[in-house]
């Protein structure tokens, strides 16, 4: 079975059975890390590990202290901070933070995948006073059943509450009407001269036909201004063309203030600080 076919198989499955099974597959290799001594209080098992790449507690590390630092070279992120976390997952962010905020900074997260949420509370949150995760049961066809809707969500926080908002890998997750409210609830609780930071899938009139037919990692169904990679699981993965991007930025009075293509569509712009996704910040206007 090539990639292709086992996405689509993947995809095919609830998110519960997707849980099930990727704790199991990596039940043999989270026992040899225990029983050698290689697991951190605040690294979740890989079997649990339910965005980016599973990845031993080393690795795992590693990878939220490189986002660290994009946080840091994009959006002058600071120790003092009030920042948000939009999809905060099982704390690969958050636990590269803990190193970094001062107690006068703040951390708030919220993610809709109670496992995740979980965790990072009885872990980091345990630890941290000033760190808060929250469970929110929104539906997304790839992590989760609830009823309650994205294109609804109002962030239960006030108006101009943060310095900073970023997500890692949540807008490739949603539908195009789920992101616009999100890009209207991010305007509403960042502060004036906040800054936000999000990673998507993007592309434009010259790299489109490349995105929808490449055989490794491709968007092959067209919609209006944005493709997907599987029409029977919308949040699966989303490519956005980078004008409506902008648009539905424009319309919520938020504008990009820089762009930073990834290397999933172009290896050549591969480092070992880049970001695999495409990187935008964006401001209030």
């Amino acid at each position: 079975m090539n990639k292709e076919s086992l996405r689509k198989f993947w995809y095919s499955l609830s998110p519960k059975y997707r849980f099930t099974i990727r704790r199991l597959y990596y039940f043999p290799a989270d026992l040899r890390d225990k029983i050698q001594g290689k697991r951190h209080k605040y690294v979740p098992p890989r079997g649990s590990i339910y965005t980016g790449s599973p990845a031993n507690a080393e690795a795992y590390i590693d990878q939220g202290r490189r986002q660290l630092q994009l946080l840091k070279q994009h959006i002058n992120l600071k120790p003092d901070d009030a920042i948000l976390d939009i999809g905060s997952g099982i704390g690969r962010t958050a636990i590269a933070l803990t190193e970094y905020l001062k107690p006068q900074g703040s951390y708030t997260g919220f993610d809709v995948v109670k496992l995740g949420v979980d965790w990072c509370n009885s872990k980091i949150g345990k630890d941290h006073p000033n760190f808060q995760f929250e469970y929110i049961p929104l539906f997304n066809d790839l992590y989760n059943t609830s009823d309650l809707k994205a294109e609804e969500f109002v962030f239960p926080y006030n108006e101009d509450a943060f310095d900073k908002v970023f997500s890692f890998s949540v807008f490739t997750h949603m539908q195009i009407d789920e992101i616009q409210n999100y890009f209207k609830e991010t305007y509403r609780v960042l502060r004036k001269d906040g800054l936000a930071f999000s990673t998507f899938f993007l592309y434009d009139d010259h790299n489109e036909n490349y995105i929808s037919t490449d055989n490794k990692f491709k968007f092959p169904i067209k919609k209006n201004g944005f493709r997907l990679m599987n029409d029977d699981v919308k949040s699966g993965n989303i490519a956005i063309h980078k004008a409506t991007l902008k648009a539905m930025l424009a319309k919520e009075n938020l504008e990009a203030v820089t762009i930073i293509d990834g290397f999933w569509k172009n290896k050549s712009n591969y480092s070992k600080m880049a970001s695999y996704q495409d990187v935008v910040v964006f401001r209030k206007i």
